[in-house]
């Protein structure tokens, strides 16, 4: 039987390859889970409830695009959040962002451009999502180095013109994962500029824009607003996992142009699934509610002063401006984390394992990334233990 190629050079996914260096060795202390980016603070209250008064709603085909109420909830927080008005629509709800991410690529990216492979730009490293997007349409997908050199953000401007020529779509995450790079709004005016002038869009990662350290990072949609950028020139991306503690609920959203939206309605009609209709009410009430998304960022905010603390004096240390995560510079990424594990049990992700190799370099290669999603207490514990077993 024969299989596609195109996914042949796929390395295995992130946890599973960390299992492999792991799991034949013995903790070295209590185990602590820093790998995933699994919020484990407290769900908001009124799930429960909600959840209760709606089971009936498991007895019916749910809403394909998502109930009118959740829209309305989805587009008023847009409002509030962005000073931008996107009608009901312009959004879809999709099965957290993933699903989003990905089916946005099948429904938007063209077979050719200029008659040549069309290019999918995406910052290296980067959610894994975006390269498995690329290769499922056939796209060829470009890793752009985001390293400290550049802000931790992908200089998509300084391509070739004739690589810039062929790009369909590029893909941007603000914050980012995993290097808590926040794009400030000049970045996203530039990089809306480049798509106007190369002709393509920008599918915006913004799942972790409720998660900051000062200030609200700007979105692609108010610089789009300000700029007066075509509206078919963006996708936006939100989901609940981060910003509300409810990675279970896999319930998020997209925001795009007129016929962009119309194309993603379209395929999810044919190959999605719609979020159940309980989960939706779940969501329309957590997308109207603040409260919990305040109480929480102030936890991480605390976790993160904490970090700064512990890493004080450790050269090459940076702060997250936004997101949960850090990302930290090491000798070798997998030898550090095997090390950590053998000596410590603190377990956390090797950073090569989010990055490709691209011009005989893996800038992911020298770091790791620590996830910051446990209780203040065990976060303080599992950062002291990494500091002393790794920089001491």
């Amino acid at each position: 039987m024969a299989f596609p190629e195109r996914f042949s050079n796929l390395p295995d996914y992130a946890f599973p390859r960390l299992r492999k260096l792991l799991d034949a060795h013995a903790p070295g202390g209590e185990p602590i889970a820093m790998t995933i980016g699994e919020p484990r603070h407290a769900m908001p209250g009124f799930v429960g409830p909600i959840l209760a008064a709606n089971l009936s709603g498991f007895g019916v085909y749910p809403p394909n695009d998502g109930t009118p109420e959740l829209l309305a909830a989805i587009s008023a927080w847009i409002d509030r959040r962005y000073g931008v008005t996107v009608p009901d629509d312009r959004l879809m709800v999709l099965n957290g962002t993933r699903e989003g991410l990905f089916n946005a690529c099948i429904a938007l990216c063209p077979e050719t451009k200029g008659g040549k492979r069309p290019v999918v730009l995406m910052p290296n490293p980067f959610y894994q999502v975006y390269a498995v997007a690329a290769l499922a349409v056939g796209a060829e997908p470009v890793y752009v180095p985001a390293t400290a050199a550049t802000g931790f953000l992908p200089d998509y401007g300084s391509l070739p013109p004739e690589v810039l020529d062929r790009v369909a779509l590029a893909y941007i995450c603000s914050p980012a994962n995993p290097q808590g790079a926040v794009a400030p709004a000049e970045y996203l005016a530039d990089l809306l500029a480049l798509a106007e002038k190369h002709d393509f869009a920008v599918l915006a990662d913004e799942c972790y824009s409720e998660i900051w350290r000062k200030s609200p990072p700007p979105g692609l949609l108010q610089v789009a607003k300000a700029q007066g950028a075509d509206p078919e020139r963006v996708a936006v991306f939100h989901s609940l996992s981060k910003r509300s503690n409810l990675p279970g609920l896999r319930s998020g959203f997209v925001a795009a142009g007129p016929e962009s939206m119309k194309r993603i309605r379209q395929l999810r009609s044919f190959a999605g699934a719609p979020l159940p209709l309980p989960l939706q009410r779940v969501a329309e009430a957590a997308w109207a509610d603040e409260g919990h998304v305040t109480a929480s960022r102030a936890l991480y905010q605390a976790k993160f002063a904490d970090a700064d603390r512990i890493f004080a004096g450790v050269q090459g240390y940076k702060a997250s401006d936004g997101g949960f995560f850090l990302w930290l510079p090491v000798d070798d990424g997998e030898a550090a984390a095997l090390k950590l594990w053998r000596e410590t049990g603190v377990r956390v992700l090797p950073g090569a394992y989010l990055s490709r190799d691209a011009g005989g370099q893996n800038p992911g290669a020298g770091y790791i990334r620590v996830a910051l999603v446990a209780t203040p207490e065990e976060t303080q514990r599992g950062l002291i233990l990494l500091r002393d077993c790794i920089y001491g």
